[in-house]
C-alpha cells in the first residue's frame, strides 16, 4: 500500500481532532454534506431528466431510475473514505490514479475538466428553467403573457382528452415569445452570485434543506391524490413493469434508451456529486476531525468514527433523493406519458406543472412554479457552490502550485460571483434548457466509470488495514463499479450507432 499522502486541511478551520459522536442524536448533529448535495441532485435530475424519462418510457423504465440512485452509493462512500481519511482533494485523487498524462496532468483530470464545462452548461440550463418558472407566474412583456396563455390552452386539453375523454381538439398556435425568461435568469444569475459571494457553509446548508424537503413533501401528497382517479392512478400492473427488467418499446420520433442512460448519469449521486461530496466533507470537517494520517490506535479509532457518520450522512441522503425520483417519475409515468406530452424548449416548465392539474387543477401552475423555483433553484445553488469549491482546486492543480492561502481565501470568492453569470452566458447562446441538463448528463455518464475504477484504487491502495470495510462491503462496490462501467459503454455504442 502505497504510503498516505500528506493530508489537506480547509483553510478556514484549524485542526481540531475530536472522536465522532455513537449516539443516534450526536450522529444526526453531524449530518450535512450529503443533504447538501442531495440540494443539487433534486432538480435538474429528478425534476426535469427523470419526468422526462417517464414522459417517454411510461413506467417501463423506473428499474433503471432506481438502480442508478443505489448503486452509486458504495463508490461515493469509497472515494469519501480516501478523501476524510488523508486530507486529499477529490481532483488529487484523481491525479493519483495509474495511466498517462496529457500536458503534465492525469487524463482523468482532463476527462472532470471536459465535464466540468458541460455542468456549467447544465447548470445555464437549470438556470433558465427557472427563468422559465418565473416569467410565467410573473410574465413582464406583452408578447410573454401571450405565449403563456396560448401553451396554457394546448396543455389544457391534452389533459382533459384523458380526465373527460374529450374529442382530440387542434392545438393553438404558439405566438412568438419575448425576452422574459432572458431577463429572470438574468436577475437570477446576479442575485445567487451576491448571495454566494458573501455566503457561508451553513446559510447553504439551511437553505438546501428547506427548498428540498418543501417541493418532495407537496409532490408526495400530488401522487398520492392522485390514486383518487382511476385516470391516473398507478396499479399493480404499471408497478410491475416498471420492476420487470425490459426495454420500452420503440417509439417514432422519441429515444427512451436515449434519454434513460443520460438520465442515468444525473439522477442520485451523479460523476459530478460523487466529485463534489467529498470537497463538501471537508467542509463539514470531518478530515480535520480526524487529524493527520498517524501510526496511531486513537487516530485509527477516530477515522472509523467519522467514516460511520459519512456512511449514515449518505446512505440518509440516499434516501431523501431516491423516494424524490421515484416520484418525480411516476408523475412523468402517469400523467405526462398517459397525456402525450413530451416537455421541451420554451414550454419545458409549463408541461412540466401539468403533471399537478389533475389534483389541483387551476392552482396546479401556481403550485408548481413554487416547487420548482424551490427545488430548481437549490440545485443551481448548490451546484454552483460546489463547482466553486472543485474548480478553485482544479486551479491550483493545473497551474501546478498556486499558493493554497491565495487560492481559498482569494479566488473562491471571485469564481463565486463569476459561475452564475457564465452559466447565464452559456444559456443565452444555447437557449434550451432539456438539451443543456442531458448533455450534461452524458458527459457524467463517461465519466462514471472512472470513478468506479478509481473507488476501487482507493480501496486497494489506499485504505490502511484498520479501516478495511468487510467482504460484504467489496461485493457490492465492485457491483458498483462494474454497473458504472457497463453504462458508460452501453452510451457509448449507442452514441456511436446513431452517428
Amino acid at each position: 500500500m502505497p504510503s498516505p499522502p500528506e493530508q489537506r486541511t480547509p483553510l478556514n478551520t484549524q485542526t481540531e481532532t475530536r472522536p465522532a459522536p455513537t449516539s443516534f442524536l450526536g450522529i444526526m448533529k453531524e449530518l450535512g454534506p450529503g443533504l447538501i448535495v442531495a440540494g443539487s441532485i433534486v432538480g435538474s435530475g429528478e425534476l426535469i431528466a427523470t419526468t422526462l424519462t417517464g414522459a417517454e418510457a411510461g413506467f417501463w423504465l423506473m428499474w433503471l431510475i432506481i438502480i442508478g440512485c443505489v448503486i452509486k452509493v458504495f463508490a461515493q462512500l469509497e472515494i469519501g473514505r480516501y478523501t476524510i481519511s488523508t486530507g486529499r482533494s477529490a481532483l488529487e485523487g484523481l491525479s493519483q490514479l495509474p495511466g498517462f498524462k496529457v500536458g503534465g496532468l492525469h487524463w482523468a483530470v482532463w476527462l472532470w475538466f471536459i465535464m466540468f464545462v458541460a455542468i456549467i452548461g447544465q447548470y445555464g440550463g437549470v438556470a433558465g428553467a427557472i427563468g422559465q418558472s418565473a416569467s410565467i407566474g410573473i410574465p413582464i412583456t406583452e408578447a410573454g403573457k401571450a405565449f403563456n396563455e396560448a401553451a396554457d390552452t394546448n396543455i389544457r386539453q391534452q389533459i382533459a382528452q384523458v380526465t373527460g375523454g374529450q374529442a382530440e381538439a387542434e392545438p393553438v398556435p404558439l405566438p412568438e415569445n419575448g425576452h422574459d425568461v432572458y431577463y429572470w435568469t438574468l436577475l437570477i444569475a446576479v442575485i445567487t452570485s451576491i448571495i454566494l459571494y458573501r455566503g457561508r457553509y451553513g446559510l447553504i446548508e439551511k437553505t438546501v434543506m428547506v427548498m428540498v424537503g418543501s417541493f418532495t413533501l407537496l409532490s408526495i401528497v400530488n401522487i398520492g391524490l392522485l390514486q383518487l382517479n382511476s385516470a391516473w392512478a398507478v396499479n399493480i400492473a404499471d408497478l410491475k413493469q416498471g420492476l420487470s427488467f425490459q426495454l420500452p418499446p420503440k417509439q417514432e420520433g422519441l429515444f427512451p434508451i436515449a434519454t434513460a442512460l443520460a438520465t442515468f448519469g444525473i439522477i442520485g449521486m451523479a460523476a459530478g456529486e460523487l466529485i463534489y461530496y467529498p470537497y463538501w466533507c471537508l467542509e463539514k470537517g470531518y478530515a480535520k476531525f480526524i487529524g493527520p494520517p498517524e501510526d496511531t490506535s486513537e487516530w485509527e479509532q477516530r477515522a472509523k468514527g467519522w467514516i460511520r457518520v459519512m456512511r449514515w450522512d449518505a446512505w440518509c441522503s440516499m434516501v431523501v433523493y431516491t423516494l424524490s425520483t421515484i416520484v418525480f417519475y411516476l408523475l412523468g409515468a402517469t400523467v405526462l406519458n398517459r397525456a402525450g406530452l413530451h416537455p421541451a424548449g420554451s414550454e419545458l416548465i409549463r408541461t412540466l406543472s401539468a403533471m399537478y392539474e389533475p389534483v389541483f387543477g387551476e392552482m396546479a401552475v401556481a403550485l408548481f412554479l413554487f416547487g420548482a423555483f424551490a427545488v430548481l433553484y437549490s440545485t443551481f445553488f448548490v451546484g454552483i457552490a460546489s463547482n466553486t469549491l472543485v474548480l478553485s482546486d482544479a486551479i491550483e492543480i493545473f497551474s501546478k502550485g498556486i499558493k493554497r492561502q491565495w487560492n481559498q481565501l482569494t479566488l473562491r470568492p471571485w469564481l463565486n460571483l463569476g459561475l452564475p453569470l457564465f452559466a447565464f452566458v452559456l444559456f443565452v447562446f444555447f437557449p434550451n434548457p432539456k438539451l443543456l441538463i442531458l448533455l450534461a448528463g452524458i458527459t457524467n455518464t463517461f465519466m462514471l466509470p472512472v470513478l468506479g475504477f478509481a473507488a476501487l484504487y482507493y480501496r486497494y491502495h489506499y485504505t490502511r488495514p484498520a479501516l478495511k470495510p468487510n467482504k460484504v462491503w467489496d461485493v457490492f462496490l465492485w457491483l458498483s463499479a462494474i454497473a458504472l462501467l457497463a453504462v458508460g459503454l452501453w452510451l457509448a455504442s449507442r452514441l456511436m450507432g446513431l452517428l
